[in-house]
Formats: structure tokens, sequence, C-alpha cells
């Protein structure tokens, strides 16, 4: 009797000894998740960035691999460990739990390090940044639908952890009833809907990018960010305008960054008959050659209009984008103001009138002083 005793203890001893190992192994290799990781993902071919993307990156897959490393060894030590016999169905669909929720904490980690990688390869901050911005946009939107779909996905396998238990069968009618809930709140939710679907066809179609310069409701602004509901478009003067994605679906907008960022800009001077256009046309060339924010491309000086008292210049003008569009402008109205007043200040508007008594050859009468009319 004593040796089927000490065989027994010696039995479970080896058990217990089996699980302690594989329980320490898997602590292990939890722990040198982070040196594995930095050398797998810096042997990436295509990944571009420097040691503060590479860390950055395997920041976000590290906790959910040391989960899972941990949840897999646990598992192993199960079968082997006999006091969790009486246990093992609960705690292994419990682990199986866990170990699905770490699977769809590391698949979306992957994707926002899928989406870190494929940022580095488009970089908004050069002058011709179409291209860069259209694929931001694009990622930033199918990042939020593919997370969506990982979380749906996630949640089914961990339903089906419990599929010969009334769980499965609780899960399955609640997914029924949320899809039956979903086309009711969908047809009373319009405005919803109809964002999620304009969130889609923004994706498609491109109206709006990251970045792009618009004028919405009057305001000038460029998109900041978007949502899976609504866009933040930052106002020039650091107001932020939420607009609902279905606007820019069902309204007209401008956006002035749609193929380029090049614009065409003006500005106006309203002077006398008497002062000569050719001398102010070739000023206005002088000063586009020594600014800066002049881009080459358009320099023309015309006289668009003429009224009973001035006529009116137009300086046509263009710049590599909106921002330098402005300050150029302001930049001609100051200058050429100052060349009229050093050169032609007369010839600034003024009130012309005729008299009568003039054409005939009579003297006018004398001014009488105020008061004594």
């Amino acid at each position: 009797m004593p040796f089927y005793v000490l065989h027994a203890l010696k039995a479970h001893a080896g058990h217990w000894m089996f699980g302690t190992v594989l329980l320490t192994v898997a602590v292990v290799l939890s722990s040198f998740a982070r040196p594995i990781l930095l050398k797998l993902v810096s042997k990436i071919r295509f990944f571009r960035g420097g040691p503060g993307h590479l860390l950055k990156i395997v920041t976000r897959l590290r906790r959910p691999v040391q989960a899972l490393v941990m949840l897999a060894g646990l598992w192993l030590v199960v079968p082997v460990v006999d006091v969790l016999h009486a246990y093992k169905g609960a705690v292994e669909k419990g682990l199986a739990v866990l170990w699905f929720m770490a699977l769809g904490w590391l698949m979306i980690s992957l994707v926002y390090c899928f989406e870190d990688v494929l940022i580095l390869r488009y970089d908004v901050s050069v002058s011709d940044n179409l291209r860069a911005r259209r694929a931001r946009t694009q990622m930033q939107l199918m990042r939020r639908m593919l997370i969506t779909l990982l979380i749906v996905v996630d949640a089914g396998l961990v339903l089906s952890v419990f599929r010969d238990s009334q769980i499965w069968h609780y899960g399955a009618g609640l997914l029924a009833s949320a899809g039956l809930a979903s086309l009711v709140l969908a047809t009373a939710a319009k405005s919803s809907a109809s964002n999620l679907l304009a969130g889609i066809q923004i994706a498609l179609t491109e109206p709006i990018r990251l970045d792009d310069v618009v004028i919405v409701e009057g305001e000038w602004g460029r998109i900041e960010e978007i949502t899976t509901t609504y866009v933040i478009v930052a106002i020039w003067d650091q107001r932020r305008l939420m607009v609902p994605l279905s606007y820019f679906i069902e309204n007209p907008f401008q956006n002035w960054t749609r193929k380029s960022a090049e614009l065409l800009g003006t500005s106006f001077l309203y002077v006398d008959y008497s002062i000569p256009v050719e001398p102010l046309r070739q000023e206005f060339c002088r000063i586009l050659e020594e600014s800066p924010l002049w881009d080459k491309r358009v320099c023309a000086l015309q006289v668009t209009n003429l009224s009973e008292h001035t006529m009116e210049i137009r300086c046509l003008l263009s710049a590599a984008d909106s921002g330098k569009q402005f300050d150029l402008r302001c930049v001609v109205r100051e200058k050429m103001i100052t060349f009229i007043q050093e050169n032609y200040p007369e010839a600034f508007p003024r009130t012309r009138f005729s008299s009568t008594q003039l054409q005939e050859g009579k003297a006018l009468p004398e001014k009488v002083p105020m008061g004594k009319a």
C-alpha cells in the first residue's frame, strides 16, 4: 500500500514539475518578446522607419504577443495537472475565451502596425503631397472598417467556445436579434446609416482627403480628421467645424486641392483715369519677380472695369498653395499702393464734377460760410 501511495506522489510530482517547466518556459519566452520582435520587424524589407518608428511598432505588438504566449503555456499546463481535472472543461473554456480575445487584440494591433508602415511610405510634408494625402485618407477609413470587422469575427470566435452549451444558443439568438435590430435602427436612424455609406463612398471616390483645403459653409479650412460619421475641418482662426460625412456627398463645396495645390489669385486696384497703366504693369511684374512666394506661372495686370469715378485694375498672380497665394496678394496690394503714392499721388480716386457756369465762362459765386446760408 505505501508503494502505491509513493508511486502516485511521484507521478503527481512529475506532472507538477512538467507543468511548472512549461509555465516557466512560457514566462521566459514572453519576457523576450520585445527583443525578438525588434529583430523580426527590423528584417522586414519594406520597413523604412528609424529606431523611433521601429520601437512604436514593437510597443504595439509586445503586450498582445506576451498575452498569447502566456495563455498558450497555461493551456499546455492544464492537462498535466491532476488537481485541475475536475475543472478541466471550465478552465479550458476560460483560457480559450482569453486566448481568442488576445488574438483579436493582436490582429487589431497588426492593423495599426500595417498602417504605421504604410504611412512611412507616404510623406505629407513634401510640397506635392496629393498622393500621400489620398493614401492616408483611404488607410484611415479602411482601418476603422477593418477593426470593426475583426471585432465582430473575434466575438464570433469567443461564442464558438460555448457551442455545446446554452450560451451558444443565447449568443446565436442575440446575433439574430442584433441583425433585426440593426435593420430597424438603420431605418429609424437614416442619418447614421447615410453617414456610414457616405464614408465608404468618400473612401472610394475621394471628394475629400486629409489636409485638403476646403470652403464649407463659407468657412476656409483644412480637413483635419475623417471619422466614420463626421469630418473635422480646422478653420484658419483655430476653430473646428464638425460636418457630417453625408454633407460632402449631398451638398456642393469648394475643394482647393482636389487635383493640385496651385492657385490663382487677384488683387484689385481702384485708381483715377489719369494714371498710366504700363508703369503699373512693369512695377507689378517687378514685385512678383522679387517675391519668393510667386511660383512664376502667371503674371498679368489688366483694366477689368470702368465706372463713373474710377477704373478697376486687376493684378492676376499665381502661387504654389493657398497660404502663399493669400500672403502674395497682400504683398502686391501694399507695394502697389506704395508705388502709386510715391509716383502718382494725384491718381487716387477722387470725386469729379462739372459746372455749367464754368463752361459758359461765368465766375462761380463766392463760398458762403457755414451757418450763414
